[in-house]
């Protein structure tokens, strides 16, 4: 039945590979000359079908059940043609069958663009973030099936209400032994994720509204556990006959004086250690959570360490210069390590990061924009959150304010006090 000039639906039969007299039925979409064509999974016996008219002939029950459902097929593929007229899309055959079917851009569901995400960014996003989707992922699936009772959701279907439920549910879901899983900022990590995610549909133009925008992300603030100077020298100055807590002590020292993380540690190789501009030993490295590139002095405790290590790892190979274990382990060993030398915190080895920044540098008076850029970080206020000056600094730098403030006092020649007539 023709609509337009450039816009038709035909219903016809496949004689080629009839059966028994029985073919299957099929819908053609022709816009502008361009074909489309959809199965409609139906038979007809060949000597019903009316090619004209496209309808099966007759007037039994069968006959009219067919019939009825061509009419309804017809009208939907109309309806998907207005539709695509009326949003201003480029109308194309395959736009309509797309949109008939479900396989256009207003049909995407959840697990499509989860699907399209990881697919996009797994070139883009290092793996540990990438396993982070993946967790978030997870969650998702399981508040799916848990509490809505169903395995996908249509894009469109989305709400402020569906992220909110799946707030409560994220805050709620406990471990094997009945405790809470997730922090405050554990379920806001998830949370910004699931954001970032529909953001992209948004932009791919897979929703009209994006369901965040009035939902706001809630972390909660807190100063980063970092080593004090008299833990720091309680690590360095405790050895061990035991080779691998020997060794993960080492590298957590090296990472207090360097800063680096513990995948940037782990990776440092030979090669990425040359002279500087000031004639001493320098890393020369791209952090690997970031890509950010880093010049970082070694200091003569990080050096030692290096040293004590060179004859395993010559320094000029590509191989690792230091000998460090899974993060899991390494975590679990610094844990020994904390209760052998009397430390109440609970160690790890990214703590070190925060050490180096804190007790290493900005107590010993470095500017925190040095800090910043031995970091490797591409903005002042992520320093600010990952080392916040100490109390002790900040006690230092008052007293010098009030000595200053004393000094000038003193210069000044004492003035008698004047009494002012008018």
């Amino acid at each position: 039945m023709k609509t337009t000039a450039t816009f038709s639906i035909l219903f016809w039969v496949d004689h080629a590979r009839a059966k028994s007299n029985q073919a299957l039925i099929y819908a053609r979409i022709t816009v502008n000359g361009k074909r489309a064509t959809i199965s409609l999974k139906r038979k007809v016996r060949l000597s019903d079908w009316d090619a004209h008219k496209g309808r099966s002939r007759g007037t039994n029950q069968n006959t009219r059940i067919l019939n009825n459902y061509l009419d309804e097929v017809n009208n939907s593929l109309f309806k998907c043609y207005q539709d695509l007229k009326l949003e201003h899309k480029h109308i194309t055959s395959q736009a309509i069958k797309a949109r008939y079917t479900g396989e256009d851009d207003i049909h995407k569901s959840l697990k499509d663009l989860i699907e399209y995400h990881n697919t996009k960014m797994k070139s883009i996003l290092k793996p540990g973030t990438m396993k982070n989707y993946s967790t978030t992922e997870r969650y998702l699936n399981k508040f799916l099936k848990q509490k809505l009772k169903i395995n996908d959701i249509y894009l469109k279907q989305l709400s402020y209400r569906f992220i909110v439920d799946f707030e409560q549910y994220l805050r709620t879901v406990k471990n094997k032994k009945n405790a809470y899983m997730l922090s405050n900022n554990g379920v806001m990590k998830h949370l910004e994720r699931f954001k970032k995610m529909m953001n992209l549909a948004y932009k791919l133009e897979w929703i009209t509204r994006n369901p965040f925008k009035q939902f706001q992300l809630k972390f909660e603030k807190f100063d980063r556990e970092y080593l004090s100077d008299r833990e720091l020298k309680l690590i360095e100055n405790t050895h061990y006959k035991n080779g691998r807590l020997e060794r993960i002590k080492d590298c957590f020292v090296f990472s207090c004086y360097t800063g680096l993380s513990y995948t940037d540690v782990k990776q440092l190789a030979g090669n990425k250690i040359s002279r500087g501009i000031d004639k001493r030993f320098w890393i020369f490295t791209k952090r690997e959570k970031t890509n950010e590139t880093v010049k970082i002095p070694i200091l003569p405790k990080a050096m030692d360490i290096l040293n004590k290590y060179n004859d395993e790892q010559p320094r000029n190979s590509k191989d690792a210069l230091l000998p460090l274990c899974s993060n899991q382990k390494a975590n679990s060993y610094l844990k020994e390590i904390a209760k052998d030398c009397g430390i109440n915190k609970n160690i790890t080895f990214h703590m070190a990061r925060h050490t180096f920044a804190t007790t290493v540098m900005l107590s010993n008076g470095v500017p925190i924009e040095t800090v910043s850029k031995l970091l490797g970080h591409t903005k002042l206020s992520t320093t600010q959150i990952y080392a916040r000056v100490i109390e002790s600094k900040i006690s230092e730098d008052i007293g010098n304010l009030l000595q200053r403030l004393e000094d000038k006092t003193n210069q000044k020649e004492p003035q008698q006090n004047q009494s002012i007539i008018f």
